[in-house]
């Protein structure tokens, strides 16, 4: 499993984001981030000139990711710590993809705070922005449902290789822009 997380991080991790839409000099949000398996590959992505930021509740996953950062020496990447709140502390219009991958493990699409998320997503999203969504865990068509349903319009479905569980999968993500 090391060897797929490392093959991952160090070149389909990249070449995924790239083909979902992610581009050099663009701002990402990775909510959920946990240890960064898609936080890093964006920030090599987008590079000096564009940013991530990287929410998670968990510290102990945000400690690792930083380990990474640190050894890796990239300077783009701003951890944001929660305890599960949902305001997201970006201004509105700020950032171009938001990614909600691999999260519905613990936040199913039935709970109550999924508006308030997408509601949150919308807002820190540029007009032309996208939210691209890994729907691991869930049904897919109840949550592409629920996204439409709160300002967002299904834009293309992406199928490629995704990592779950530290192991490299073919899988789906859903990208979606605001109506």
């Amino acid at each position: 499993m090391q060897t797929e997380i490392k093959s991952w991080l160090k070149k389909y991790g990249e070449i995924t984001l790239r083909e979902v839409g992610i581009r050099e000099g663009q701002s990402v949000f990775d909510f959920g981030c946990g240890k960064g398996f898609y936080t890093i590959p964006a920030a090599r992505i987008v590079g000096r000139t564009g940013g991530v930021f990287a929410l998670d509740r968990d510290g102990e996953s945000l400690e690792k990711l930083m380990q990474r950062v640190n050894a890796l020496g990239l300077k783009n990447i701003v951890q944001i710590k929660t305890s599960g709140n949902l305001e997201i502390p970006l201004n509105s219009g700020s950032i171009d993809v938001v990614l909600l991958y691999d999260i519905f493990w613990y936040f199913p699409v039935t709970d109550s705070r999924m508006a308030e998320l997408l509601w949150n997503a919308h807002r820190i999203l540029k007009p032309k922005g996208l939210l691209s969504v890994y729907p691991k865990h869930v049904n897919t068509g109840d949550l592409k449902r629920i996204i439409e349903k709160n300002g967002f319009y299904l834009k293309d479905t992406y199928d490629g290789l995704f990592i779950h569980e530290k192991r490299i999968i073919r899988d789906k993500a859903l990208n979606f822009n605001m109506d």
